[in-house]
């Protein structure tokens, strides 16, 4: 196919460089630079949430190809200036176009609209998972939950680490073991640690020990530990 992306930035480079590996003619275009678009088969906006509409607004109805965004939390409406509309957001973090361009072949999508963005992601071999437009933003939500919380509880992690004069990665074999865990057992039957235990006492020396900045990330994921737990308990059989 021939494809325009419109937006360079890291999703809009990924898909670039993926796109063409599988075969398709691809021109990235800046979100100011909509003239240049010409005549492809799929329009594929990779530009931010809140600009989507705007810029789709922007470009000129046609039958003759399809607007697509790849944003997760948004559903088809923000392209009803359009007739052929299509959505095509990826489960995978993309850090860098070289990285986001590996793991886009393979990955999981979740899929919306013309049954060209279907041809799109078979071309790189995807996984398709399809929601009702009422699931999105909590499907969009889980995935935030599940890769940037993620990036951000590692952060805590290496300040943590720092203060004890240890670092980040003196800690990251248990983090990979512990997902491993997850993989194989799911979350319940990893868990591990204090809150399993009920073991307060030791909670409170930790509350003690760490930065007040630092405690209320604590104690919520405690919390969410301490919930786990007992939902893993009443799941068990007496």
């Amino acid at each position: 196919m021939k494809i325009d992306i419109v937006g360079a930035g890291r999703a809009g480079t990924s898909f670039a460089l993926a796109l063409r590996r599988a075969g398709h003619d691809v021109t990235v275009v800046h979100h100011d630079e909509l003239d240049a678009l010409g005549s492809p088969d799929v329009i594929l906006l990779c530009v931010p949430d809140d600009e989507i509409a705007t810029i789709a607004a922007q470009i000129a109805p046609s039958d003759g190809y399809v607007v697509a965004h790849a944003a997760g939390s948004r559903n088809l409406d923000v392209l009803q200036t359009h007739r052929r509309v299509g959505s095509m957001h990826p489960l995978m973090a993309l850090p860098t176009g070289e990285l986001g361009a590996d793991r886009l072949v393979g990955a999981t999508y979740c899929v919306a609209g013309d049954e060209s963005i279907m041809t799109v992601v078979a071309s790189l071999r995807g996984r398709v998972i399809t929601l009702r437009d009422d699931q999105r933003t909590a499907y969009h939500a889980t995935a935030v939950v599940a890769s940037n919380h993620l990036v951000a509880l590692m952060g805590q992690v290496e300040r943590l680490a720092e203060s004890v004069g240890l670092t980040l990665d003196d800690f990251l074999p248990l983090v990979v073991q512990s997902l491993r865990d997850v993989a194989d057992m799911g979350p319940g039957a990893a868990l591990t640690g204090p809150a399993l235990r009920g073991d307060m006492a030791t909670i409170d020396a930790h509350l003690a020990a760490i930065a007040e900045s630092e405690r209320s990330t604590y104690v919520a994921l405690a919390n969410a530990a301490f919930e786990l737990a007992e939902h893993q308990r009443s799941q068990t059989p007496a």
